[in-house]
């Protein structure tokens, strides 16, 4: 499967156009992509298609995403742009109820082709949530992340 060009255009949608809120650790950030992240790169100047490669390389090749359904490759993908590489894996690790090393590898990736995959995003979905509101900066970007995860549970709807 290859789902990229499918689930990168309502990331893009979610990350929007470019920000530099006071309160973000990620500074100046366009389509996602930080300056946290990436501090040589020229942010401002940065074009879609720039981002794109970033994501397919940076984040979604390394986890062998087009190995999975849509709503599964989609749900992790943008939990790994939202709240970094390593809390995905051990997020999606969660979901599968596998220990939570955050290193997807072969128990994580055999277990999650053996499963349902849309009970796969769905739990993984509210384990995000359940994230989501640990976190300190839950009252300024709170609500920006709900209403995320709502886009996402709508789209993986969509696309079951």
């Amino acid at each position: 499967m290859n789902n990229f060009e499918l689930c990168i255009a309502p990331l893009l949608a979610n990350e929007g156009g470019i920000t530099n809120h006071p309160l973000d650790k990620g500074r100046l950030t366009k389509y996602g992509i930080s300056q946290r992240s990436y501090p040589n790169l020229d942010i401002a100047a940065l074009t879609v298609d720039q981002a794109k490669a970033l994501y397919k390389r940076d984040f979604w090749d390394p986890y062998q995403l087009d190995r999975f359904a849509a709503v599964v490759a989609f749900e992790f993908f943008d939990c790994a742009v939202n709240c970094g590489t390593g809390t995905a894996a051990r997020l999606f690790q969660r979901a599968l109820g596998v220990a939570e090393d955050g290193i997807v590898g072969s128990i994580t990736l055999s277990k999650a082709l053996a499963s349902n995959p849309d009970k796969l995003a769905k739990t993984m979905a509210a384990h995000r949530i359940k994230f989501y509101t640990s976190l300190s900066q839950f009252d300024t970007f709170g609500k920006g992340w709900i209403n995320r995860m709502a886009n996402n549970l709508l789209w993986e709807t969509q696309n079951v």
